[in-house]
Formats: C-alpha cells, sequence, structure tokens
C-alpha cells in the first residue's frame, strides 16, 4: 500500500484531453485505494469456478503442489526437476495454498497477482500522466477486456509475466519523466520489477523492458537518460532479487544453465520444430479479437495518437509495436505471449473514449463486464478435457502403496486432483527418434529426466513392458485415454472402474511375476 499512498500525493500533470465535453463525475475521481480494492473484488469473482484446463493448468498447478508438498524451491513435475520456466509463479501458488487450501483458486493465484499489478501500475501511471477520468477508464477498460480477465484466472506463467513487464516498463518511464535526470527511486523500483518479471518467466524479465523504453528514448535523443538506467544500484538490486535462484540451479544441476537459457530461450525462439506454428501476422487479427468490444475503437485511437504524436503517446504505440513485432519473429505462436501489449492498447482506447460522455462509457464497462463473466461460465460449463471425476474416484480408493500408470498420454490434472504422493509411472515409446524435435509431454518428461536419471529410468517405462507394471507387488491403477482401454483390459485381472468421455479409471491386483 505504500506505493498506493505515494501515488496518491503525487501532482497531476497535464491532462490529455482538456477540451473534453464532460466534466469528471464522481465515478471517475473516485480514491485511487478503492479502485484497487475495486479490482481485487473482480479478480477473485471467478477463478475457483471451473476445473483446470489441460494441459497448462494442470501441468503447473501440479508443479506448485509438489513444490509445496516437497517443501522444495526446485520445480518438479512427477518428481522430477522442470526447468521450463523459474519458480515466481510457484511460489505465489504454493502461498496460496498453505493459505486458503489445496484448488482451483489457488493454483491461479501467480495469475490473479500479475493481473492485479497490471491494473495498479496502469491506474496509477495514467493519473500521473494525464488525468483521474482517463485513469479510471483504463482501468476499466484493461479489467473488461478477456484477454486480461480470462488471462486474469488461467493457471500459466503469461499473467504473471506481463503484469510485472508492464509494471517495469511504466516504472521506468517514470524515472525518466523529468528529461534532464533519472529518479532512483523510481529506477530502482522498476529494476525490482524487472527482477521479478525474470524470475517469473526468464530473460524476456528485462529483454521486453529494456526493448521498449531504450529504444524509445533514444527516439527522443535523450541517450543520456538512457545510460543513466543502467546505475549501478539498479543492476545491483536487479541481481540480488533475480540471481541467487538461478545461481542455486546451476550449483546443483551442471546442465541447468545451458538447457534453462540456450534451449529453453534462443533454441525455442529461433528453431521452427514446437508446436503452434503460425505465421508472422498471427497477432494482428488475434490481439485485437481477444479485445473485444474495445477493439472497436483501435481505428479512432491511431488516429488520436497521429494527430498528437507527443512523447506519451509515442511510447504507448511502440511498446504495442515492439512486444507483438517481437513476439511475431519467432514460428511457434502463443496467445498469451502478447498479453505485455493490453496495457499501452487500453490506455489508448481510454484517452479516446474520454473525449465522450461518461454516461456512455459506463454502459460499455457494464456490458463488457457481463461478457466476460458469461465467458467464464462458458468454459466452466465445457469443461473441457477435464479428468477431475476421474481424479475423484482415485482419491477415495487408493491406498498407500499403490502405484498409478498412464499409457501414452499424461493426464495432467488427475495428480492435483487426486492429491498423488508418488510419481507416476509412464509407459510409452521413448526411444522414438523425433521426441526431441517434439513439443509434447513425452519431450517434457525426458527433458526433466536429465536432471534426475535414477527416478527418470523408474518412472518412464518402455511400452512393451507394460504387461509387467503390477509385478511390483503393488495394487496398479491405470489412467488412461479410452482409446487405451482394449490394450488394458488384456492384462491379467484388470476391471473398470470409472470411466466418462475423457478418460478411465482401471485397477489391476498385486502381483508377482516369475
Amino acid at each position: 500500500m505504500a506505493l498506493i499512498d505515494l501515488a496518491a500525493h503525487l501532482p497531476l500533470a497535464r491532462g490529455f484531453h482538456r477540451g473534453a465535453k464532460n466534466a469528471p463525475t464522481a465515478v471517475w475521481t473516485s480514491s485511487l485505494p478503492l479502485a484497487l480494492l475495486i479490482l481485487a473484488i473482480w479478480l477473485l469473482l471467478t477463478p475457483g469456478l471451473r476445473s483446470l484446463l489441460l494441459p497448462d493448468e494442470g501441468r503447473y498447478a501440479t508443479v506448485a503442489l509438489e513444490m509445496l508438498t516437497r517443501g522444495s524451491s526446485i520445480p518438479t513435475l512427477n518428481g522430477l526437476p522442470f526447468f521450463h520456466k523459474p519458480p515466481l509463479f510457484y511460489w505465489i501458488d504454493m502461498a496460496a495454498m498453505s493459505a486458503f487450501g489445496v484448488g482451483e483458486f489457488s493454483a491461479r493465484a501467480g495469475s490473479i497477482v500479475g493481473a492485479w499489478i497490471m491494473g495498479a501500475a496502469t491506474l496509477l501511471f495514467v493519473r500521473r500522466f494525464h488525468d483521474r477520468r482517463a485513469a479510471f477508464l483504463a482501468l476499466g477498460i484493461l479489467a473488461t477486456s478477456p484477454f486480461y480477465f480470462v488471462g486474469a484466472q488461467y493457471a500459466n506463467h503469461d499473467m504473471l509475466v506481463a503484469g510485472l513487464i508492464s509494471a517495469a516498463i511504466l516504472t521506468l518511464a517514470r524515472a525518466v519523466e523529468h528529461s534532464q535526470k533519472v529518479d532512483l527511486r523510481w529506477l530502482i523500483a522498476g529494476a525490482m520489477f524487472c527482477a521479478l518479471a525474470t524470475l517469473a518467466k526468464g530473460l524476456i524479465g528485462f529483454v521486453l523492458p529494456a526493448l521498449v523504453v531504450g529504444p524509445w528514448l533514444l527516439l527522443r535523443g535523450r541517450w543520456r537518460q538512457l545510460l543513466g538506467l543502467l546505475h549501478p544500484a539498479a543492476c545491483l538490486v536487479f541481481l540480488i532479487v533475480a540471481a541467487p535462484w538461478f545461481i542455486a540451479m546451476q550449483w546443483q544441476f551442471p546442465g541447468f544453465s545451458d538447457y534453462f537459457f540456450m534451449e529453453q530461450h534462443f533454441r525455442r525462439f529461433v528453431q521452427s520444430s514446437f508446436n503452434n506454428i503460425q505465421p508472422l501476422w498471427f497477432y494482428v487479427p488475434v490481439l485485437p479479437a481477444l479485445m473485444l468490444p474495445w477493439s472497436a475503437w483501435i481505428p479512432h485511437a491511431l488516429r488520436l495518437a497521429w494527430q498528437r504524436r507527443d512523447a506519451q503517446i509515442g511510447l504507448y504505440v511502440w511498446w504495442i509495436v515492439a512486444i507483438v513485432g517481437f513476439f511475431s519473429l519467432p514460428s511457434s505462436k502463443l496467445v498469451g505471449y502478447v498479453l505485455p501489449a493490453v496495457v499501452p492498447l487500453c490506455i489508448l482506447v481510454a484517452l479516446t473514449m474520454a473525449r465522450g460522455s461518461d454516461r456512455r462509457n459506463i454502459m460499455w464497462v457494464v456490458g463488457a463486464a457481463v461478457a466476460c463473466v458469461a465467458l467464464v461460465g462458458a468454459i466452466a460449463w465445457q469443461a473441457p478435457k477435464s479428468n477431475l471425476a476421474l481424479a475423484r474416484v482415485l482419491e477415495k480408493q487408493i491406498a498407500p502403496g499403490d502405484k498409478v500408470v498412464m499409457i501414452d498420454a499424461y493426464l495432467y490434472d488427475v495428480p492435483f486432483y487426486a492429491g498423488l504422493i508418488q510419481p507416476v509411472v509412464f509407459y510409452s515409446d521413448w526411444r522414438d527418434g523425433e521426441l526431441a524435435n517434439q513439443d509434447s509431454w513425452r519431450n517434457e518428461l525426458v527433458d526433466a529426466a536429465r536432471f534426475d536419471p535414477e527416478l527418470g529410468a523408474r518412472v518412464l517405462q518402455p511400452i512393451d513392458r507394460l504387461d509387467r507394471a503390477t509385478c511390483n507387488g503393488s495394487v496398479v491403477w491405470y489412467a488412461i485415454k479410452p482409446g487405451q482401454a482394449k490394450s488394458v483390459a488384456q492384462l491379467a485381472g484388470t476391471h473398470k472402474i470409472f470411466g466418462d468421455s475423457n478418460s478411465e479409471l482401471w485397477r489391476a491386483p498385486a502381483r508377482t511375476c516369475g
């Protein structure tokens, strides 16, 4: 709250639209703490209403639960070190699970925190550099954008890193507000956000803020301020916050740096062997589609930006271009990558709509809010691919010492919902020569097994040894896709316990083999 209290006493800068017809109403002059409280309530309304979506939500929720259960700072997937992403998202989820219990709400805590930070930073910045009316409108547009609202309750790393990157950019822009100097207090705050963003998703945590703020300053001829952003105090804060976890992982796992930085960053960026291959222009139609209904004002916002062409508007336009352009370069594209571009887009739209009437703007915000809740309700009703029902049955019937087996598929949410303590044993073709070139669940587990070969050898079993799954004297539970039912039914002693359109649960008694 200290940041809120500080911002409340900042002097207002020159308004963007002094010529607006309407004087600000009570709606747009509400207190900042109240607005941020309302934002928090809005974000907390619906995250616990639907089951986990697969694969992302099941995967990341399970990683956080495993870390909590083991009391470890090492992310693990099925007990194997999982270094696709850094740990900040998992740490937030672990704290939520400890405070509120294990469930969908806690699994999405990291995204909720990132979304709130994004909204708070937007409100405070627009209030500072424009006026209260535009600030509250920008927050309303952001909060009721489907991309933001759904992303705020989707358990993956995208919203958390987007919120931190947005806060870093806005804070660094605040640090260079005056053309002759760099405000060290705001610079250190920006370095802190960059460090947290790096702990959320890696190198983009500081690369993207630098890509936005750096060229913006250079185009304004303010290269001295650009150099000033490299102040030793800011660099030290960044290293103190971001570096220890990475150093600890490299110390414990000698191959960590090559895997995390080279493979998961540089090779992933330049190679085309991963999933979700899309054309260069993919985000151009996708981003406006995800911003409906607010994208209807984008043409007007761009026209207004062209007319104004001042420093602040230049920041917003370049911010959008830089983020969308950066993520358009690699062949693999996911919609969540461009979440950091939402803030400047919402600000531009807000500055355009603020020229109209408050009554109309309020109606649009309310209508968009209803649409967002309806969208989440539709997703909850469909519950695509959820294995919650199977997991609940397994949770009630599994006994200590029993073994869970999956065949040629990873039902990511089953370990989370069933509260499995022991790793699942997977049977598949691990000798597939194309495995290293696939972005798949098998590739994830094979990669993770590099860092714990002994456990990897136990839990990654060849498919041709499936008939010996029960030979260790333990009861075996087969959590499988319906397509695998025929092969399981042929195994000795198996019988079906549960089945639906998504998955089936079979049980086999313990036995010994010669």
